[in-house]
């Protein structure tokens, strides 16, 4: 496969490898792109959280992957209405269809966002005895106004092992994001964007090995045992207050 970078001239061609699918997937394997949805945790005008999740979603695109997106703007709080609300229905048709996700936090008070987490929360364990999520891929990325921190990604690697998901190895926190950042919110070459490249580039790559496996990687003892509607009773139970 090769790569389809445009619009990232932070990227050296050279060192930008194409993903090696013969790789990772089997000779039977799909041969789609791979599908990654992108959520990013803030609604602020000048959103160094959406700036980043946009470098992922080009750098994503660069390495053959089919990129959706989601603007948070307008979805309500987890419970204050029905699942069936236009904002939330986007939100879990897309995650339904993606293969794997990246979530982009910024950290406020030592932890994600309500924003983000309101996403996270929309999204159900289970939809009619089905895991919508189970066996995704996920990286997680977080910006900081002040020095370095990880407390955002490790809330959100414990919430992607809740939702049964692959959370990849690697990881981005960018600390002091107002100067990483351009007046475009482009973001400048440096070692920060090279880990997001690294972390985009181990999305791709996991997702490429995990997917056409999931249904048996996920397969479970236990869960065989249960029937569908057994499952979907036990996991849809109604949320405690």
């Amino acid at each position: 496969m090769t790569t389809r970078f445009h619009d990232t001239p932070q990227i050296w061609p050279n060192a930008a490898e194409p993903i090696d699918t013969a790789a990772l997937a089997g000779p039977a394997a799909a041969s789609h792109a791979p599908r990654i949805l992108v959520l990013h945790g803030s609604l602020r005008a000048r959103s160094y959280s959406r700036f980043l999740a946009d470098e992922a979603e080009r750098l994503l695109t660069g390495y053959g992957a089919e990129v959706r997106r989601f603007d948070p703007s307008g979805l309500p709080l987890p419970d204050d209405v029905d699942a069936d609300h236009p904002r939330v229905r986007v939100l879990r048709d897309a995650a339904s269809w993606s293969e794997g996700m990246v979530w982009v936090s910024p950290e406020r008070h030592g932890a994600m966002t309500a924003v983000m987490k309101a996403q996270i929360d929309w999204i159900p364990l289970a939809l009619g005895g089905i895991r919508p999520t189970q066996g995704k891929t996920l990286a997680v990325m977080q910006v900081s106004g002040g020095s370095q921190s990880f407390n955002a990604v490790n809330q959100m690697r414990l919430l992607g092992r809740w939702m049964r998901m692959v959370t990849i190895p690697n990881q981005s926190s960018v600390p002091k994001a107002f100067g990483e950042f351009d007046e475009a919110g482009r973001m400048r070459e440096s070692a920060l964007y090279r880990r997001v490249v690294d972390v985009c580039e181990e999305l791709v790559k996991f997702t490429w090995l995990v997917r056409d496996r999931r249904e048996y990687l996920t397969d479970r003892y236990s869960e065989r045992l249960e029937s569908a509607a057994e499952t979907s009773a036990r996991v849809n139970q109604p949320a405690s207050r």
